[in-house]
């Protein structure tokens, strides 16, 4: 056998963990890992980076907003992963990251994310899902 077709027994050990990181990767954007992801937890957001370390100033827009009402959520950062950032945007219909999910359901991007911390409506749905916003006690706070 010509030496350049055989595998070096590195190689051919790390084969079966190479074919099983590229069935991985490319079920990433699957609708079934999409729907684990988001079921995963009550708030959800696929961004640009990290909470802790947004890329993107929408990102960290969508990041600012759930912070200020004090809600824990969930992130997956699609520069992680092409076939997860393409496969969000296919699931949701939506073109552009990040994209938020509340109890399961797509609410929006950041445009949508700041008009309804604007005009209260994020309040009233996190309370349909059963997180009150730390914004409430802010507001009973300077009641008092």
């Amino acid at each position: 056998m010509n030496s350049i077709f055989r595998l070096s027994p590195l190689l051919r050990q790390s084969l079966p963990r190479l074919s099983l990181f590229r069935y991985l990767s490319a079920n990433a954007g699957s609708k079934e890992n999409i729907e684990s992801l988001i079921k995963d937890d009550k708030v959800v957001v696929f961004m640009k980076g990290h909470q802790e370390e947004p890329m993107c100033g929408f990102s960290n827009a969508v990041v600012q907003i759930l912070r200020m009402h004090n809600v824990k959520f969930s992130s997956h950062n699609v520069l992680d992963d092409d076939d997860l950032r393409q496969g969000i945007k296919e699931y949701s219909e939506w073109p552009t990251i990040p994209q938020v999910f509340m109890d399961g359901e797509f609410v929006g991007g950041c445009d949508i994310m700041l008009q309804m911390h604007q005009s209260g409506d994020l309040i009233e749905e996190l309370k349909k899902i059963g997180i009150r916003s730390a914004l409430l006690d802010q507001e009973n706070d300077a009641k008092k």
